[in-house]
């Protein structure tokens, strides 16, 4: 049996009208864990459902496995295969390990931790640039400039390119927007951003390889592991979604975390006094208001029984992430933004363990999750401890049209001065 979901809810929650606050709609979106929406699609937004199917290997992350025609296309232009957060195993399992080699553990333990006296150089020189005014843009002049230079750096993309790629990010960023526009036109641009960017991507992976550095583009082309290397096409793939996805999300994170911590005065003025504070505040923001609020892109390769429903094989799944870290029924007070919610240091154990979805879950566990951590945990400590008596201009701000990468368009922040950094 399969419950229809009122045509009023997760509609709505696609509105851009209701970006500010979609917590009540994914509230009344709770009470059916299993619905299904106008385009045929079943929406899961329940906590326990949704770490169900995360870890269920019938839930493909190839949207090529749905029946939906919306799929058909949208993983870009013939020929470019899809990267591997669009793939499953043992596809997904291969690339993975080959992109992680150069980025984590175990081959890479050091690489995120390494970063740290150059992700302290980035922020202190954007605050710096805020000296002088009464008013700053964060997502302008901060949370945007901060990741983005931070990627390139990992890349080895020159910075000055920025503007270029960024109109190809918003395309690609567009597509995941089920309001964006017609739904044809979105996949045509998507998949021109995606040649141009591959193009783009293509000269500078062979400048590295013929000059190789430390950056990853240079490691990726260059690796000999066990493995084997990337395909040229491959790599490609791999350096698109690094490219797009090592900025847009943490840009989001940072803007709702600054959002948050000035709608909670007291917890802004605690951050000020503790720093430290800031690897448990990330977590919880991480649950109370994340960058990626769904998962649009999942498939059923059978049959799927949960909660009462019959998944149908070969349709597409939506997990609403976001609504599923507020799940009542498995996190406590789920509507209060509580920076000791994770702090096993303050009450022993921490209270809700592992209980955001913030960075998914399964297989597809966010690539990026180390680097993301630091970035914010670095950008919220050196904003509270600097900028002076900073309170909101406009409450709620506006918000970016997309449901999915959800966040601030333009925070303006009032302050009334920037304590200088320290020598």
């Amino acid at each position: 049996m399969v419950t229809i979901a009122p045509p009023t809810v997760f509609s709505q929650i696609l509105d851009p009208a209701n970006r500010a606050d979609p917590y009540p709609l994914y509230a009344e979106l709770r009470t059916t864990p299993v619905s299904r929406a106008a385009d045929g699609s079943y929406v899961v937004s329940t906590y326990r459902e949704i770490v169900d199917l995360l870890h269920d290997p019938r839930i493909s992350s190839d949207t090529r496995s749905a029946d939906a025609p919306a799929a058909d296309d949208a993983d870009g232009p013939p020929g470019v295969p899809p990267a591997f957060i669009r793939t499953d195993p043992p596809e997904h399992d291969r690339l993975r390990r080959i992109v992680n080699r150069h980025f984590g553990p175990p081959h890479t333990p050091g690489r995120v931790d390494s970063m740290v006296p150059d992700l302290r150089r980035i922020v202190t020189g954007l605050i710096d640039g805020l000296t002088g005014r009464a008013e700053v843009d964060i997502v302008d002049q901060f949370a945007y400039p901060f990741p983005v230079t931070v990627i390139c750096e990992l890349l080895g993309v020159p910075r000055e390119d920025e503007p270029r790629f960024r109109v190809w990010a918003q395309a690609l960023v567009d597509a995941l927007d089920p309001g964006a526009g017609d739904p044809d036109e979105l996949q045509r641009r998507r998949a021109a951003a995606t040649t141009e960017m591959g193009l783009y991507l293509a000269g500078l992976v062979d400048a590295h390889r013929g000059s190789p550095g430390g950056d990853l583009l240079s490691a990726l082309a260059t690796d000999d592991g066990p493995e084997g290397r990337l395909t040229d096409i491959e790599l490609l793939a791999s350096a698109v979604l690094l490219l797009v996805a090592g900025h847009e999300t943490t840009v989001n994170l940072i803007t709702n975390g600054v959002l948050t911590l000035l709608r909670n005065p007291e917890v802004l003025e605690r951050l000020r006094r503790e720093p430290e504070l800031a690897i448990h505040l990330v977590e919880e923001l991480l649950r109370y208001e994340p960058p990626v609020h769904f998962l649009p892109n999942r498939a059923a390769l059978d049959d799927i029984e949960i909660a009462g429903t019959t998944i149908p094989k070969g349709a597409r799944v939506v997990l609403v992430l976001a609504a599923g870290s507020r799940d009542p029924d498995h996190v406590r007070d789920p509507d209060r933004f509580d920076p000791d919610r994770f702090n096993p240091d303050r009450f022993g154990l921490a209270r809700d363990a592992d209980q955001h979805l913030g960075f998914g879950g399964g297989i597809h566990y966010c690539f990026g999750a180390p680097l993301a951590r630091l970035e914010t945990q670095i950008a919220l400590a050196e904003l509270a401890r600097r900028l002076v008596n900073p309170r909101l201009v406009v409450d709620p701000p506006p918000y970016r049209t997309s449901p999915v990468l959800r966040g601030p368009r333009h925070l303006r922040v009032a302050i009334d001065g920037i304590t200088p950094a320290p020598n």
